[in-house]
């Protein structure tokens, strides 16, 4: 504890400052004793369960309210200040008190970038921090990886097992440096260690081999971007076959090289996140970084270490041209890898060196992605650098847990009009994945310390998630699964009126039990209608034709009565010739998905007959789309079910380019869904709609029907805090569970 000492005066007052957001780990406490400080207040600052505590004493406490929240700390977010006046104490000296324990109703920050002071340590010879992979202060570094739970101290933190030498003992008790009460404060004496040296990493590299390496929320693996037997040697050891890897550069300037970057892309590559952001490719890396896409995943460095790499491979080449494969260092499905050990088993037949270090990982989460869109940023996968800040809601819920779906899981823990919506986990399709999602509810739920009253699931019967809510003994909501994708646009952008949806993804399991895709609903409070779907598709094989875009072309050509073209078309699949006699079966499986359209019109087109990862077809068919065109007549509409069957009969006719189809294509379904969505506004009177689902993550999907609708009068949303796929999912159901059990209402709330 530290004290300044103003001195007393006749006309005193003393407030109780009540500061709740994320005001811990990030200097409130030091900021707030300087700003004191240089009012001439007495009192104390403390952390506690609510989050920041302040008593002030003197003559000038009102200049100090209206500073306190003007100046604060980078990282602080403030939320709320609440002040009262209390009983004078005659304070002459103003001190940083210890912290408080209680029931936890504030927060932690997510994890942070190097910050540039820190940076300059680092490849200052003169500095105690000088080439020492673990710098950080109280501005940057670990955060929610390293928390075990609130409040936010060393000793409830990772770091607790590291005492701290002489001289960082010093730094953190300093007030007037950045590293007070930085509770990961370290040096290469008292600190983590790496179990290899960062030229040992650089050689490697420069070899063409591959390093896994320890970052902030798991193990990272790295090989050289421009050397296409490197990668390919990496997609070969992770059975990784074409999903596009991200490549990370040492600067903007640098990520310039590789990709087109506007000045709004450079801020997103720029953020304190340091997310991955989804550029237009210039094609210099090597091929099988992103093969058949036209935009590249880049990033920047995050932490110490990955600067020092870059530094390191100048001795092997100018490091403004290195590029560096950056991915998730996990066996194919598996969950991010944390544990030491486990790294050096699972690890060892993919990577050429494992670089280990002694700092636990406490929760594992991926790098973030995100992308401009439609004029502002949106999440593709929301991980490192944004978990665990919390969305606003328009009111205060009861204590909730939503489990999402089954892909791109996410859960969600409600803590009043806060909603925590966890870190991407993945696909529930092993027994790790299974477990990470499990220990992340464990985790989250107790570093918030919400004990929830209920949980909301998905309809489906079958999901892990669904049966992990049914398992509890507690309440469970089950919530359809395209109201769950429009309630979270609802709750995130507070519509408080009905508003329309349109949810176009792969697949939900309908109120029907139907296969849905491609729907539009109209929502009001807890409640859906389904107004209208996409036409249906058969898809010959079940779950498999979402795997193979051939089958649903198939399935296309079927239904325009040319079955003859099915064998010719697909000869090299050895089914194509079975499959008109299992279209001609009544129980072949339907779908009304946008997704399997995509793959239709993939399949067709020759673009994609087996994808080798979810999304390929769809996305290698937009990254062939040069200018999307609108097809005169190119839909139809009956009874709001809206069908393209004359643009896909358009595309089987004529024998066009692919990049022309692909505009066609993109261009005539987005001017169908606008046509859609209009109708049905006309019709109900409501001149709002969200739209939600995998599919708006097609770049020109989205600008094209946002545009669209607004040139007719409708307000058009798509998420900004959460990714419009199944990742913003148990958001949604959370909402609507949430309604419900105010309304004392357990019913599936949806009219098909």
């Amino acid at each position: 504890m530290t004290s300044a000492g103003p001195t007393l005066a006749a006309d005193r007052t003393r407030l109780r400052l009540r500061v709740r957001g994320a005001v811990q780990g990030v200097g409130f406490r030091p900021y707030v004793h300087g700003l004191a400080t240089r009012h001439r207040l007495g009192g104390f600052v403390a952390n506690d369960a609510e989050g920041v505590v302040i008593e002030i004493e003197g003559e000038n406490v009102v200049p100090f309210v209206e500073a306190l929240p003007q100046q604060a700390p980078p990282l602080a977010r403030i939320d709320d200040i609440a002040v009262e006046a209390i009983a004078i104490e005659a304070s002459a000296d103003f001190r940083i008190d210890e912290s408080v324990g209680g029931r936890v109703t504030t927060r932690i920050v997510p994890d942070a970038a190097t910050c540039p002071a820190c940076l300059a340590e680092l490849f200052d010879p003169d500095s105690r921090f000088h080439r020492y992979p673990f710098v950080n202060c109280t501005h940057c570094g670990p955060r929610y990886t390293i928390a075990e739970r609130l409040p936010y101290d060393r000793a409830t933190t990772a770091m607790k097992r590291f005492p701290m030498c002489e001289a960082c003992r010093a730094d953190y008790e300093d007030l007037r440096g950045r590293r007070f009460h930085a509770e990961a404060i370290s040096c290469p004496d008292c600190g983590p260690r790496l179990s290899h040296s960062v030229n040992d990493i650089a050689s490697t590299l420069a070899d063409g081999k591959i390093v896994a390496i320890k970052g902030l929320g798991g193990y990272q693996m790295l090989c050289d971007a421009r050397k296409e037997r490197a990668v390919q040697r990496l997609r070969a050891r992770k059975q990784r076959d074409g999903k596009p890897f991200a490549v990370m550069l040492a600067s903007a300037e640098a990520a310039g090289q590789i990709a087109v970057i506007d000045a709004a892309e450079c801020a997103l590559l720029e953020q304190v996140a340091r997310p991955i952001v989804v550029l237009t490719s210039r094609h210099t890396v090597a091929p099988s970084v992103a093969p058949g896409l036209a935009r590249i995943g880049a990033m920047l460095p995050v932490a110490p270490l990955h600067h020092l790499i870059f530094d390191a491979l100048r001795a092997h080449g100018d490091e403004a041209n290195w590029a560096l494969v950056c991915t998730s260092a996990n066996p194919s499905g598996e969950p991010l890898l944390t544990d030491n050990h486990e790294a050096l088993a699972e690890l060892a037949d993919i990577a050429d060196l494992i670089v280990t270090h002694d700092r636990d990982i406490v929760i594992r989460a991926d790098d973030s992605v995100v992308a401009m869109m439609a004029g502002a940023p949106r999440f593709i996968r929301r991980a490192r650098g944004y978990v665990p800040e919390p969305i606003r809601l328009p009111r205060a819920l009861p204590p909730l847990l939503a489990v999402g779906a089954h892909l791109k899981s996410t859960v969600t823990v409600i803590r009043g009009d806060e909603a925590f919506v966890s870190q991407h986990l993945g696909d529930l399709d092993t027994v790790a994945s299974i477990r990470f999602f499990e220990e992340t509810i464990e985790h989250l739920t107790s570093i918030l310390d919400v004990a929830p009253v209920a949980i909301a699931h998905d309809l489906h019967p079958d999901m892990a998630s669904t049966r992990f809510a049914q398992a509890q003994g507690l309440p469970t909501f089950a919530v359809q699964h395209h109201h769950a994708h429009a309630a979270s646009v609802i709750a995130e952008h507070a519509v408080r009126e009905p508003a329309l949806a349109v949810v176009l993804d792969g697949y939900g399991y309908g109120s029907d039990g139907g296969a849905w895709g491609g729907e539009l609903l109209l929502c009001e409070g807890i409640r859906f209608q389904r107004l209208g779907h996409l036409a249906p598709l058969k898809m010959p094989g079940g779950d498999r034709a979402a795997r193979e875009p051939w089958r649903m072309a198939a399935a296309v050509l079927h239904d325009l009565g040319h079955d003859a073209e099915i064998a010719a078309r697909f000869m090299d699949q050895p089914q194509a010739r079975h499959l008109p006699m299992l279209l001609d079966r009544t129980d072949a499986a339907v779908t009304t998905s946008a997704g399997r359209l995509f793959d239709a019109a993939a399949g067709l087109l020759g673009v994609n007959a087996v994808q080798s990862y979810e999304g390929e077809a769809a996305m290698r068919l937009e990254a062939l789309v040069r200018a999307p065109m609108v097809l005169e007549r190119g839909w139809s509409m009956a009874d709001r079910v809206l069908s393209l069957r004359p643009l896909l009969a358009h595309l089987v006719a004529n024998d066009l380019d692919q990049a022309e189809a692909a505009g066609l294509f993109h261009g005539t379904l987005a001017a169908a869904c606008v046509d859609w969505i209009a109708d049905a506004a006309r019709a109900t009177g409501v001149d709002t709609v969200v739209l939600s689902g995998g599919c708006f993550l097609n770049t020109h999907l989205a600008e094209l029907i946002v545009s669209g609708c607004r040139a007719a009068g409708i307000a058009a949303l798509l998420p900004r805090r959460l990714p419009p796929n199944d990742g913003g999912l148990s958001l949604g159901q959370a909402w609507i569970a949430g309604l419900r059990l105010i309304d004392n209402d357990n019913t599936a709330g949806g009219i098909v």
